[in-house]
């Protein structure tokens, strides 16, 4: 009779795990703040409308980031990804590769430019936000391929604005490969494009101190680009 009772039991907690098992699972992750449910919300609305890219160069193989920006297949870059290149190639989230030209640079410490890639393919484009707007301490993101890996969140904040040389510096982790890719407030907009990290050891890591050019000053070199396109016959 107890062994009866005991496999009824068994029988009875089996169906009710099957029949709540799907919900349970469905809930089983809980954000641990509304700050953890912002990082992953922008990390996946952003994902999408970001590139990793590489360019064939003298001395080996330059790697980068890029923000598409048109349907047209336009994407922006840091001009030191791509500049000199042979041979550049952009790989899309969708997993699609593209040969790439090179459309306008900016070159040394503004160290901007435009590429495209011809293509069928549905691309999202990258939002901006007004980078006149932001403010030291305050919380953002970057999305980037350091080293070659693909599709790498960080975190951290707006440390300093460098007014005189134009430069938002932040402590959010970029390294080689994240050139070119965005720096991203909690909306999912653009307010900076990635440059460069200051180290003493030549750049191999990061020690927290990165830099990134101004959205607003992105945008300017954009629509100066565009206006020459429309001028060219």
């Amino acid at each position: 009779m107890i062994k009866y009772i005991k496999t009824k039991i068994v029988i009875i907690l089996l169906l009710m795990f099957f029949q709540f098992g799907s919900n349970i699972t469905l809930n089983a992750y809980e954000f641990s703040s509304q700050e953890e449910k912002n990082f992953i919300e922008v990390y996946e609305k952003t994902l999408p409308s970001i590139v990793s890219i590489e360019a064939d160069i003298d001395r080996g193989t330059s790697g980068g980031t890029g923000c598409i920006i048109s349907k047209s297949g336009i994407i922006l870059t840091s001009s030191h990804v791509v500049e000199h290149a042979k041979n550049i190639q952009v790989t899309t989230h969708a997993g699609k590769n593209y040969s790439a030209k090179v459309l306008a640079l900016l070159r040394n410490k503004s160290d901007l430019a435009l590429i495209k890639i011809d293509t069928k393919e549905n691309l999202q484009l990258a939002k901006f936000g007004n980078s006149d707007e932001i403010k030291v301490g305050q919380r953002v993101l970057t999305i980037g391929c350091p080293f070659g890996f693909k599709d790498t969140l960080t975190t951290g904040i707006v440390s300093r604005i460098d007014y005189e040389r134009n430069k938002i510096q932040t402590d959010a982790a970029i390294n080689p490969g994240c050139s070119g890719g965005p720096l991203l407030n909690l909306k999912g907009e653009i307010i900076g494009i990635n440059q460069s990290i200051y180290n003493p050891d030549n750049n191999r890591s990061n020690i927290g101190i990165g830099f990134a050019l101004p959205s607003n000053y992105a945008l300017e070199f954009i629509g100066k680009v565009n206006k020459k396109m429309a001028k060219t016959p």
